[in-house]
């Protein structure tokens, strides 16, 4: 029997009326040390509930297994924590689950099944979610209401009725969860009008909504489409995600919290996204692919109540005030804002170029034409190819089907340009030197689409290339590993400015750590470090121009900074502030 069950109008846990108010906060995005903290201001702002997707792809990054449940993925020590704080939690285990993540959580040795048909009843897809629940269900049993713990309900799929419209699938998934044990209400998720949620729902199963904005009439929309039933918006956006190039998107306090207040005030449940955003640390975030792709920036602050650094927003005060009309919130004060280190100023005097580095190691794959990433099993970061062209002299190199996504073209080691997915870039002119010049072609995958059909779209050179019409083989493709830097070999420097891809490193001292924020002015794009922590990506372009630090990942007395900066810089310092620049607000 399911703790959380509905009636006519709304929801009963354990026979008693319950609404759910809710906020997201995705693991995966928070220090695993800074998720006790996170909950208890959730409880503070007065939800009941938290909500979590489960990404696939990092819990399962190879098909044979094993799950990866430690660190940052301890799914089952989040949700115990989320019960010490008297919280309910509504689990999104996907399999897919878009949230601006990379390839929207899908694995990449998924993908690059050849011809697959993604979130379909195709054979080969059902087979591997099964496999998947397989592995991850036993580990979340004693996490379920009915055996004690606090996840009261689980979602099928992730706005599926814009996705496609294939209800055996969906009856798989629903089958696939209660076949394996769960007994927890089942909901699905779906933008508020009637082709997503007849498309998207299934009999049976709770229908809710997804919506920032038109309460009253997303909630007729919703209505509409179940007559009866609990209403609930399980995606109640607050504010929104950025891409790299565009405006910081922010949601002013008062109009968010006045579109709650009606939300509630219609006797529906909510489920705030985001409650807290958090960081997409590494090389986890994802893209957009509409009319150009557009690849997502490493904050995931989203505007939310809880700022990316933890700290109490506008919306925070805005929310627990209307909450209190509704619904109890703890008599506790609410929180402060987190203690920051003090201004710090870092000195990378230490070098080591990349494009030497990644020559001279081993494991290099030779084909007649350039490989995709997928080809070569890799799933993220960059890929280095290198080949000679035959003729010297000006022309045009052609990039048959373009880069995915950012590709660097240097001749004879010098810098030639660049071409971007995002542009639709597939020729570049240069001017060979020489006959026999060394043509190297440094490919960054920017992040997998995480919504629409483009998910899964390949990465690295996606073709034949060409100079002067002529195809250029015998191309040498060499993997970038950037999961440990021990072996990079730094030298002092004291050049003032650096103009070639390249790492840099500097130490810097802390008294007692503390959460900040890394600045680097005078830097183009890159990725940074501190301590073997990988930050994420930094990038002139903006909007964001400083990189969250969580204080856990500090150290007292000396700690290490790196950065890879694929281009240029003006200067050698780094700066450590105590405010963030998200970039100029588009409210």
């Amino acid at each position: 029997m399911p703790a959380l069950t509905t009636t006519s109008d709304g929801f009963l846990l354990h026979g008693e009326p319950f609404r759910i108010i809710s906020g997201a906060m995705h693991y995966f995005r928070v220090h695993p040390d800074q998720w006790a903290d996170r909950l208890r201001k959730a409880r503070l702002m007065g939800l009941n509930t938290v909500e979590t997707y489960v990404p696939w792809n990092l819990h399962q990054p190879a098909p044979d297994g094993p799950l990866m449940l430690d660190g940052f993925l301890d799914l089952p020590r989040f949700l115990r924590l989320a019960q010490a704080e008297d919280l309910h939690v509504l689990l999104r285990p996907g399999p897919f689950i878009c949230a601006e993540w990379n390839d929207g959580g899908l694995p990449a040795w998924l993908l690059s099944v050849p011809g697959i048909r993604l979130r379909s009843s195709d054979p080969r897809f059902a087979e591997a979610f099964d496999g998947y629940l397989d592995l991850l269900l036993p580990a979340l049993r004693p996490q379920w209401a009915a055996s004690g713990g606090p996840v009261i309900a689980v979602q099928l799929e992730n706005e599926y009725g814009a996705y496609g419209d294939d209800t055996a699938y969906l009856k798989h998934v629903e089958q696939a969860l209660r076949g394996r044990g769960v007994e927890e209400l089942l909901f699905t998720c779906d933008q508020a009008n009637s082709r997503d949620l007849s498309a998207g729902s299934l009999p049976g199963v709770l229908a809710t909504a997804t919506f920032g904005s038109r309460v009253e009439e997303h909630l007729g929309a919703l209505r509409a489409h179940r007559p009866e039933g609990p209403l609930m918006c399980s995606e109640f956006w607050i504010g929104w995600f950025d891409h790299w190039g565009g405006p910081h998107h922010t949601r002013e306090a008062g109009d968010a919290a006045a579109d709650l207040d009606r939300l509630l005030s219609a006797g529906a449940s909510v489920n705030i996204y985001m409650f807290h955003g958090g960081t997409n640390f590494g090389l986890t975030n994802g893209a957009n692919h509409h009319h150009a792709y557009s690849p997502t920036v490493t904050s995931y602050d989203y505007d939310a109540a809880l700022t990316e650094c933890g700290d109490p927003g506008p919306k925070y005060h805005a929310f627990r005030e209307v909450i209190a009309r509704h619904a109890p919130v703890p008599e506790e004060p609410a929180p402060m804002p987190g203690t920051k280190l003090p201004l710090t100023t870092v000195e990378l005097d230490r070098r080591a170029p990349l494009l030497p580095y990644v020559r001279g190691l081993p494991g290099a794959v030779r084909g007649d034409g350039p490989a995709t990433m997928a080809e070569l099993g890799v799933h993220s970061g960059h890929l280095l190819y290198r080949t000679t062209v035959p003729a010297a002299g000006d022309g045009l190199l052609h990039f048959a089907g373009g880069v995915g996504d950012r590709a660097q073209v240097f001749v004879d080691g010098a810098p030639a340009g660049v071409l971007e997915r995002e542009r639709h870039d597939e020729t570049l002119p240069v001017r060979v030197p020489r006959a026999g010049a060394v043509l190297e072609v440094l490919v960054e995958n920017l992040g997998g689409v995480n919504y629409g059909p483009r998910t899964g779209a390949p990465k690295g050179l996606l073709g034949p290339v060409s100079f002067q019409g002529a195809a250029l083989r015998d191309w040498e493709c060499r993997p970038v590993p950037l999961d440990d830097l021990a072996a990079v070999p730094f030298a002092p420097s004291s050049a003032a400015t650096d103009a070639e891809p390249a790492f840099h490193r500097g130490t810097f001292e802390v008294e007692s750590p503390a959460d900040t924020f890394l600045s680097l002015p005078g830097w183009t794009k890159g990725q940074a470090w501190v301590n073997g922590f990988h930050l994420g990506r930094y990038w002139n372009r903006g909007p964001q121009h400083t990189l969250y630090v969580p204080g856990p990942v500090l150290r007292p007395g000396a700690n290490d900074l790196v950065l890879l900066e694929l281009h240029a810089t003006t200067g050698t310092r780094a700066l450590f502030t105590d405010t963030p620049d998200l970039g100029p607000e588009n409210v």
